[in-house]
């Protein structure tokens, strides 16, 4: 099963050329690792999906990008951002409690009864890996948190919506490796339900959870296979050379 089809992807940002003719399918149900060095395309590629990249006055596109078989650019904005989920980097969490951080989503999209709302926040926190550290805090400002924690109460908001795709901008960039492994052994769980896309500087972080990997450079798609391939006998002499770290 295809999540996403990409066909003759470019995108510019004015003058800039930051994907050049992508062609690839993300695959359902499974993490797909996207690694480059910096201003690869990596980041634009990942808010193509969920076109974050629209707000962008300077933004032009050509090509396909099909989403569940429907053109991603004819989806009204808002049914998108329910259907894919992103978590950025650093964890955003809204000043608010524990409890309203992961219902606001519910609630912005019309959930208000308080039986609904409290069975969703506790499985959301579940499938974050959060519900054992905060159930008996709830009411507790988000803020109190730590960072760790902060970054799976906002992949737990993101769940709270039900969405199919979860896109993760380098959501253990600021971490601890004690955090990072949870958020890690959270994705892995999570794709047995949900479609994930993890753009990481990380490439070890790449190797250990992706089905897949995707290896950017210079707005081009150098390379696209399954991550043990990618890690041991990549095709492209530059896929080597970014994995050993001879740049980047």
């Amino acid at each position: 099963m295809v999540t996403f089809e990409i066909r003759g992807l470019d995108i510019w940002f004015g003058s800039v050329h930051a994907l050049k003719q992508v062609n690839m399918d993300v695959g359902s149900k499974a993490i797909l690792s996207v690694i480059g060095p910096s201003n690869s395309g990596k980041t634009t590629f990942l808010r193509t999906l969920d076109r974050l990249i629209d707000l962008n006055p300077n933004f032009k596109m050509n090509g396909m990008v099909r989403f569940e078989g429907e053109d991603l650019m004819s989806i009204d904005r808002e049914t998108l951002r329910k259907r894919v989920g992103m978590v950025f980097a650093l964890p955003l969490p809204l000043p608010l409690s524990i409890f309203d951080n992961v219902a606001y989503g519910m609630r912005m999209h019309g959930a208000n009864n308080r039986k609904m709302l409290s069975d969703g926040v506790e499985a959301a926190l579940k499938e974050a890996y959060l519900w054992e550290e905060v159930k008996d805090r709830l009411s507790e400002s988000a803020f109190k948190l730590s960072g760790g924690q902060q970054q799976r109460l906002c992949i737990a908001r993101t769940l709270a919506v039900k969405p199919e795709v979860i896109l993760f901008d380098e959501p253990c960039s600021g971490l601890d490796p004690i955090s990072t492994a949870k958020v890690e052994d959270a994705m892995v769980v999570l794709k047995n339900r949900y479609t994930i896309v993890l753009v990481t500087n990380n490439v070890k972080q790449a190797a250990r959870v992706g089905d897949k990997t995707a290896f950017f450079l210079n707005g081009e798609l150098i390379e696209l296979d399954k991550t043990d391939r990618i890690f041991t006998a990549p095709k492209d002499k530059r896929t080597d050379g970014y994995i050993r770290g001879k740049f980047g």
